[in-house]
C-alpha cells in the first residue's frame, strides 16, 4: 500500500493509523506491569484509568502532529488536545478495555479511526494483548489477517450469540442489567468482553452474531463501527437514529430488524 503522508484518501489515512496503532500497543504491552501500580478513577470508582491510558495517548498524539501536523484528534482521556486546521479528525481510545487491561484478560486494544469532514474512512482495531489486528476503509470492505469479513450468516434472533457492555453509574447498570434479564431468554446467549472496539470487530467476524450497547463515546465505536459496517453490518442507534451515545447495535441485515424492535421493547435506551 503506497503511503504519501500529505494525502487524505482512506488508504493513506489507514496505513497511518495501522503502523501508529501498532506502536502503540507495543507501549501498552511493555507498560502493563507498571501501569497497574498507577490506577485512578474517572466518573465512578469503577471506571479506571491507568498511567499507560495517558501515556499511549500522547505517543499517539505527538505521532499524528509529527505526521500529520493540519489535524484534529479526540482521545478518551485528553479530549480535543489537537487543534483542526483541515478537514481530518483522529479519533482514539489509547485502550480500550482498561479494566481487562488491569486484571490481565487479554481483551484490550488500541483503537485508531480517522474521520473526514464528520465521516469515519478509515480504522484500525489492535488487540494489544493478542497482536489481532483489525482494518476498514470507506468502500474498501473490513479485513482482519488478510481476510475479508462479512459478519455472521444468522438469520434469526433466538439463535444469534449477542455481545454487550454495561456502563459505569451504578444506576445505568441496574437498567441494563434489567434489559439484559428479558433479552437473555430470547437470543442463544449473551457475552459481554469488556472493550467496544473488539465486540464490533467480532460481531464482523462473526463470532459474535450481534452486539448492542448503550452509553458509548465516539472513540468507543469510531474504528469498531467501521470495521462491522463494512463487514456488512448494520450499525444503527434505535428507531432511525444514528448509532451513539442512547444506543448503538451492530447487526447483520437478516437479524438486525428482530434486534432492534426487542431493545426497543425493553426501553434498552431508555434509563440514566
Amino acid at each position: 500500500m503506497a503511503e504519501n503522508p500529505g494525502s487524505s484518501t482512506p488508504e493513506d489515512l489507514l496505513a497511518v493509523a495501522v503502523r501508529i496503532a501498532r506502536e502503540a500497543a507495543g507501549t501498552a504491552r511493555r507498560m502493563r506491569a507498571e501501569a497497574i501500580t498507577d490506577v485512578q478513577t474517572k466518573s465512578t470508582d469503577t471506571d479506571v484509568v491507568t498511567a499507560a491510558d495517558k501515556a499511549v495517548e500522547r505517543q499517539v498524539v505527538e505521532a499524528l502532529r509529527r505526521e500529520r501536523p493540519g489535524d484534529g484528534v479526540l482521545g478518551e482521556e485528553y479530549g480535543d488536545s489537537t487543534a483542526s486546521t483541515g478537514a481530518v479528525r483522529w479519533i482514539l481510545d489509547p485502550i480500550d478495555g482498561t479494566v481487562n487491561y488491569l486484571y490481565g484478560l487479554p481483551q484490550y486494544a488500541v483503537s485508531l479511526a480517522a474521520e473526514v469532514e464528520g465521516t469515519v474512512v478509515a480504522g484500525v482495531v489492535h488487540n494489544a494483548a493478542t497482536g489481532d489486528e483489525w482494518t476498514a476503509t470507506a468502500g474498501g470492505g473490513a479485513w482482519r489477517a488478510g481476510r475479508r469479513l462479512h459478519g455472521s450468516a444468522r438469520t434469526t434472533l433466538d439463535q444469534a450469540l449477542v455481545g454487550t457492555g454495561f456502563g459505569y453509574d451504578p444506576a445505568r447498570r441496574a437498567h441494563q442489567g434489567a434489559v439484559v434479564a428479558q433479552l437473555i431468554t430470547r437470543v442463544r446467549d449473551i457475552r459481554r468482553f469488556g472493550a467496544a472496539s473488539l465486540d464490533l470487530c467480532m460481531a464482523a467476524e462473526g463470532s459474535l452474531d450481534a452486539y448492542f450497547e448503550k452509553g458509548l463515546n465516539p472513540w468507543d465505536h469510531a474504528a469498531g463501527g467501521l470495521v462491522a459496517t463494512e463487514a456488512g453490518l448494520r450499525v444503527s442507534g434505535l428507531d432511525g437514529r444514528p448509532a451513539g451515545k442512547d444506543m448503538l447495535v451492530a447487526a447483520p441485515p437478516a437479524i438486525f430488524p428482530a434486534l432492534h424492535d426487542v431493545l426497543v421493547e425493553l426501553d434498552a435506551a431508555g434509563g440514566p
